[in-house]
């Protein structure tokens, strides 16, 4: 899950970035593909919490 979480900060800094920067042929482009990487580290991430969630529920049962 740290991972996810790292590749998310990234993708993060990179979009913020790319939104920085002035406007430049190619820009949109970029632009979208920096929206496309972060929308997949939050689904990674979301996916990962989800496992952690499922499976502390799986430790609390045992107990």
């Amino acid at each position: 899950m740290q991972s996810a979480a790292e590749r998310l900060n990234s993708q993060t800094e990179a979009a913020l970035a790319a939104v920085a920067a002035r406007q430049r042929p190619g820009g949109v482009d970029e632009l979208e593909a920096s929206a496309d990487r972060l929308e997949r580290a939050a689904r990674d991430l979301s996916v990962a919490l989800r496992e952690l969630v499922e499976e502390r529920r799986e430790k609390d049962k045992q107990l």
